[in-house]
């Protein structure tokens, strides 16, 4: 019987209530939101999931379980999905629809589950060791801040960018041009924050391993193993990443904390913690003499909730938020035979006589996979290095072995020798505030890089008198 004559038919026999609905399949948004957090509540498993969503609408209803299996089969063993993606994905559902049309009136939340999403690590995560934080007042208890004081350095509404007076913002900024003329903005967190992001780096990131081919910002690995499996080939690829840093969304930070198993809403508070969107105002300080186009470029750029490049967690999180594109481009290298490795935005392949007649295509097909992934190449820095020519990594000579270029050593030997014979402070024409640590410092790299250059320059710099 068709809808007209069934209200018709209702209507000749005097009935009031309507045994069918006036209005669409779409299911009442109450009932979706609870079945979303029922859904969210525990365990990731059909089973669980029914059974939180039967006791939840008071019966073990026949629809429920292709329901939760379409739900598993969309998203788990992916990111941790937000309430507000299970309530759109459930609202879309054509069984739950279909459900809700022949079921109105007898669903309905019989009773509601208080209780806060639970975490449900993967079986890897088991051995990180990773500290139990299931909702906003344990993480503030872990951070050892109150309530308040979390909510306002995490700053989820954003009101620090729009705020005027700089005491009241969580970091300080400085701005540099790069040597392409685009700016990069440092972004210092101030001390109570600098803290916070301490303990988060030790107790949560810290724990979570990288991918093999990252070797910035680790324990145990530096230039040196990053240019290391480079060394005697034949042609060597690298290529950079444009804007690193302010590129990771504060977005993709809370899918990562998602990711292993946070619930939403300490994910967002952790994510907060660890971004920043760059204050309005303090553009205005920059100076005159800076082209307008790029500093409104950079101003968009850093406008947008972003990792910040100063906070001691963005390093850690930027070689984390890679693993994906890590994963990929192994995948790839070693479908070609090409070696691979990555220091923070520089990534380096590199292979034999094969590799050289196919570079383009293998390089055009990295820029796609890092498109995919959400980051962009710098081409102006990519460069294809046959062994004719040097080939540099970081600084580092790989032709053959590891060594430092010679116009460097050269350089840094004659400052010395001028140190040695008129004075530190007449060779201090950058001004650096500790001039002897910078030394020191230049003449341990070309030491990890060339011991025996090193010893020469070494013995140099123990002569200088301080």
């Amino acid at each position: 019987m068709s809808l007209a004559a069934r209200c018709a038919d209702q209507l000749t026999q005097g009935q009031t209530r309507w045994s069918i609905p006036l209005f669409s399949q779409a299911p009442k948004p109450s009932l979706v939101t609870a079945l979303a957090r029922a859904f969210l509540a525990g365990q990731q498993s059909v089973e669980e999931i029914v059974n939180r969503s039967s006791r939840m609408l008071g019966r073990k209803w026949r629809w429920l379980r292709p329901v939760a299996q379409r739900y598993v089969d969309a998203f788990v063993n992916r990111i941790r999905p937000r309430h507000r993606d299970v309530v759109q994905f459930l609202s879309a559902d054509p069984g739950l629809g279909r459900a809700w049309s022949r079921y109105f009136d007898q669903l309905a939340v019989k009773e509601w589950l208080t209780g806060e999403p639970r975490m449900q690590p993967i079986a890897a995560a088991n051995a990180w060791s990773l500290p139990v934080l299931e909702t906003a007042g344990a993480l503030a208890d872990w951070l050892r801040l109150t309530a308040g004081e979390l909510a306002w350095l995490a700053d989820l509404k954003g009101f620090a960018a729009r705020r005027c007076d700089a005491r009241l913002t969580h970091y300080h900024y400085r701005l540099l041009s790069k040597k392409s003329g685009k700016l990069r903005l440092i972004e210092a967190p101030k001390p109570r924050l600098k803290e916070i992001q301490r303990l988060i780096l030790t107790g949560i990131l810290d724990k979570i391993p990288v991918h093999p081919a990252a070797h910035g910002f680790i324990k145990g690995h530096s230039i040196k193993s990053f240019a290391a499996p480079h060394t005697g080939q034949r042609v060597v690829l690298r290529m950079d990443l444009q804007d690193f840093f302010p590129s990771i969304a504060a977005r993709r930070i809370q899918a990562f904390f998602r990711t292993v198993d946070y619930p939403e809403s300490v994910a967002d508070l952790l994510g907060g913690l660890c971004t920043n969107a760059a204050r309005f105002d303090q553009w205005n300080e920059a100076g005159s003499e800076i082209d307008r186009n790029l500093l409104r470029e950079a101003r968009s750029l850093y406008a947008r909730p972003h990792l910040p490049q100063g906070a001691p967690t963005s390093p850690a999180l930027a070689n984390l938020c890679a693993y994906h594109v890590d994963c990929r481009l192994s995948g790839l290298a070693q479908s070609a035979n090409v070696r691979y490795t990555r220091y923070a935005d520089d990534l380096a392949f590199s292979g034999d006589a094969a590799f050289m007649r196919a570079i383009e295509r293998f390089k055009t097909r990295v820029a796609a996979i890092l498109l995919e992934e959400g980051f962009n190449v710098n081409h102006h820095k990519t460069r294809i290095m046959r062994e004719s020519g040097r080939q540099c990594l970081a600084g580092v000579v790989i032709n053959h072995h590891l060594n430092v270029r010679r116009e460097e050593v050269d350089r840094l030997k004659a400052i010395l020798t001028n140190c040695v014979r008129h004075g530190a402070e007449s060779q201090n024409i950058e001004a650096q505030p500790n001039f002897r640590s910078h030394l020191d410092g230049r003449v341990g790299f070309v030491e990890s890089i060339n011991p025996a250059k090193g010893l020469r320059l070494r013995r140099i710099f123990e002569q200088i008198q301080w």
